[in-house]
């Protein structure tokens, strides 16, 4: 390419020389940015500028000077400029390849222009050269990505297609043709129509015509049925512009998401499983970033504190705030402070486990378990907590459950160290009652023997005295132990209680007033009526040692309703009405410990020789035979009010005599089979039924009896036995003996329960039973009233 020179002379009416003209054209030329070549009419250089001795990579213009222009250009791409040639077109324009001075192939474009003499004759020739490597490499890799482009959008495995307005497809790739199980060759140039139902060709034209139409790219996920199965498609449709920028198809890529819409679907249902198993298992989560000062915790937390989901998260108790954390109880602060301190420490493993009271925002003090993780940023020293995620959980119920489990328990060890203790007490009171038996016997027949003003019979007295107290501390230990035979009548409550309250003036003494308040409610009970006298006598007695001086004993009745909420209060209560028997004193009262003890034997809080602490025992026994509760109110200073709780019955009240020897004591003539294991109590009470007028047969063992019955020629009238034997009981005894005699009948000794004869220490009716240690006159009396009752 030549650059025109432009020169400003002074005088402008002087003309260059033509030396100055060639000067200055060779400088023009020189300075080119272009390669450069002069020739002559053969091809041959005659000059060259700097430029183009640099392209070809020489040092100097005379490396090149002389030789064909032609022998710097790829020899097939080289312009031809022989004369012949040359004579019909003067000028060459295009590309070829040059071949640099170290055998270099680089892509030039360049032109040869002919120069004519004046006459128009050939001169030469001027060539222009331009390295375009950088075009070169340029359209290469806009080649290469074309190809890797094709590559990529044949290889696909999504649907790419471009259509015209119309709908005709201009281009599909594999996937897309494969999908109609067509080749690209068979699906190019022809329309939606030809390929698709009219409701989906309609669809997919009006997209393509929007598109091309507005220039707005559309995004659409549908749901298809294709061949029987549901799929899902995304599809996105973008307008093609060519290099005007005119809109001119559209482009259409559409991928099956089948996959990720089930996968999207499962994690759905995943998800939703896990919430519901979250608020079935009443989980809260929380998220605690350090760094930021953020807190955040889920609706089911939220729920289970109390908060709206547009309430703050509450102060947690810091060490800055801890007194702001109103909701937490004061007492469990510290305990929180402290399991956070050692959580976050540097050389945590970042573990929190903590249970704590709090209270809802509705006032309601409840139980949270927290568990928690907190994570670390940093080495050593540096380390640094940075975040803390956890769940937190009510577990009020479980607390509750707990509370109650654990006094379940205190009473099932209350209990059984009451049974244990019981079993002692029979067992000592078996052998016990047979000793006192034979003392209460022979002392009375020494009285028998005995002047009145004997010196001896004083003694005498003093040991059926101590004799017959040491059997009534027997009776308590059996009545504690529930082991106690009784005969429970059906009892007017009211008529009962009156009818003891003359003795039981006496036994509190005239300095303290007792108080009758009598409640028509209170109705009729089923019990022994000499277990009522025991409960009375017990209970002001204890009240009357606690009184100093002046003071006041109030025994009322009344009806209350006991229900299944009661059982953790009261042990194996029954629900339903029950009559309410509530003795009050306004003695000294007692603590909480000291209540907590009073029902176990032998614990009492009176001086020595005061008391033998079992007169409560005996109370709790009794009302735990009939199937009743008892409960304690004291407090120091402000007295005691014993509450005792008895099923109502709505039977008719029947007789109630606790005098065993209000029956007759007639001689007798019938013939008594006598059976007792300690030969003593034998000897005892054959003296006194022969006394009585009675014949005596005895025997040691149920296996003497039985042989002694089968025997004997006379008719045996009543069966006297004890109910613990070696063998087998009194009771199995008195059913082998009826095998053979039905009209048999039978009066049951014991110094232990009749465990045999009633279970539960409550006697069948018709059942003749004698409680050891027992008088002479009890014995006569039982006899004849065993003998005289109908069968």
């Amino acid at each position: 390419m030549l650059i025109p020179i432009f020169l400003h002379r002074s005088d402008p009416s002087a003309r260059l020389s033509d030396a100055e003209r060639l000067y200055f054209v060779s400088q023009a030329i020189d300075a080119s940015v272009d390669a450069i070549a002069f020739t002559d009419v053969h091809g041959r250089i005659s000059f060259v500028n700097c430029a183009f001795v640099r392209l070809w990579g020489y040092q100097r213009a005379a490396d090149v000077g002389g030789r064909l222009l032609s022998s710097f250009v790829e020899p097939d791409q080289a312009p031809d400029h022989s004369p012949a040639t040359l004579n019909v077109c003067s000028n060459w324009t295009g590309e070829a390849l040059g071949i640099a001075s170290n055998g270099r192939r680089f892509p030039i474009a360049g032109s040869v222009t002919r120069i004519d003499e004046p006459a128009g004759s050939l001169a030469g020739f001027v060539a222009s050269f331009r390295d375009v490597s950088d075009r070169a490499r340029a359209v290469q890799a806009l080649r290469e990505s074309e190809e890797r482009y094709r590559s990529l959008v044949e290889s696909a495995l999504d649907t790419i297609f471009t259509a015209d307005a119309s709908g005709r497809f201009l281009y599909v790739n594999n996937a897309a043709a494969s999908t109609l199980g067509l080749t690209p060759e068979d699906v190019q140039g022809r329309t939606v129509d030809e390929l698709f139902p009219p409701d989906v060709a309609e669809r997919y034209r009006g997209g393509i015509r929007h598109v091309i139409e507005t220039g707005q790219t559309i995004t659409t996920e549908e749901i298809s049925d294709a061949g029987g199965r549901l799929r899902w498609f995304s599809t996105i449709v973008q307008p093609m512009r060519d290099d005007a920028g005119d809109i001119v198809a559209a482009q259409a890529i559409v991928r099956d998401i089948t996959a990720r819409k089930l996968a999207e679907e499962r994690l759905g249902q995943s998800e939703e499983r896990l919430n519901q198993a979250i608020r079935v298992a009443d989980i809260g989560f929380f998220d605690h970033d350090h760094v930021k000062g953020e807190r955040y915790w889920s609706p089911e937390l939220r729920r289970i504190v109390g908060l709206r989901p547009d309430d703050p998260v509450p102060p947690h108790p810091s060490t800055d705030d801890r007194d702001k954390a109103q909701w937490i109880h004061p007492d469990d602060r510290q305990l929180i402070l402290d399991a956070v301190s050692r959580a976050h420490a540097p050389d945590s493993d970042g573990f929190y486990d903590v249970e704590y009271r709090f209270t809802r925002t509705d006032g309601a003090l409840r139980w949270l378990k927290v568990r928690s993780q907190t994570f670390f940023r940093g080495e050593g020293r540096a380390r640094r907590s940075v975040r803390t995620v956890g769940g937190a959980q009510d577990i009020t119920d479980r607390k509750l459950a707990e509370a109650e489990r654990i006094q379940l328990q205190e009473q099932l060890t209350q209990a059984q160290k009451m049974e244990s203790v019981g079993r002692l007490a029979g067992g000592v009171a078996h052998d016990f009652n047979n000793m006192l038996s034979v003392i209460t016997g022979h002392v009375e027949l020494a009285l028998h023997a005995t002047a009145a003003g004997d010196p001896v019979r004083g003694d005498l007295e003093e040991i059926r005295a101590a004799a017959r107290r040491a059997a009534g501390l027997t009776r308590q230990l059996l009545a504690f132990a529930r082991r106690q035979v009784v005969t429970p009548k059906v009892l007017d409550l009211n008529a009962t209680v009156e009818a003891s309250l003359g003795m039981l003036r006496r036994l509190i003494g005239g300095n303290i007033e007792l108080i009758w308040l009598p409640s028509a409610d209170a109705g009729r009970v089923r019990v022994d009526p000499s277990q009522v006298d025991q409960v009375l006598t017990n209970l002001a007695a204890n009240a009357r040692d606690a009184i100093d001086g002046v003071g006041r004993v109030t025994i009322r009745t009344g009806l209350a309703t006991l229900g299944a909420s009661e059982r953790p209060r009261h042990e194996n209560v029954v629900p339903g009405p029950h009559a309410v028997l509530e003795v009050t004193d306004s003695g000294h009262g007692m603590g909480s410990d000291t209540v907590a003890h009073i029902f176990e034997p032998f614990f009492t809080t009176k001086p020595v020789g005061r008391g033998t602490g079992l007169g409560l025992a005996t109370v709790y026994g009794i009302v735990k035979q009939n199937d009743g509760a008892i409960e304690v109110d004291s407090e120091v200073g402000r007295g005691t009010t014993v509450r005792i709780f008895l099923p109502r019955v709505e039977a008719d009240v029947t007789g109630a005599t606790t005098d065993m020897a209000a029956g007759s004591q007639q001689p007798g003539q019938e013939t008594v089979l006598l059976v007792e294991d300690e030969s003593a109590v034998l000897r005892l009470s054959k003296i006194v039924l022969e006394r009585f007028g009675y014949k005596v047969l005895t025997a040691g063992t149920p296996s003497e009896a039985i042989h002694l019955f089968q025997t004997h020629e006379g008719r045996v009238h009543l069966l006297v036995t004890d109910v613990v034997m070696p063998e087998m009981n009194g009771r199995e005894l008195a059913a082998r003996l009826r095998e053979t005699r039905p009209e048999l009948k039978a009066l049951f000794v014991s110094g232990y329960s009749a465990s045999a004869l009633a279970p539960r220490g409550v006697l069948d009716e018709g059942v003749h039973f004698l409680q050891k240690p027992f008088s002479l006159e009890d014995l006569a009396s039982s006899v004849r009233e065993a003998l005289d009752a109908a069968r």
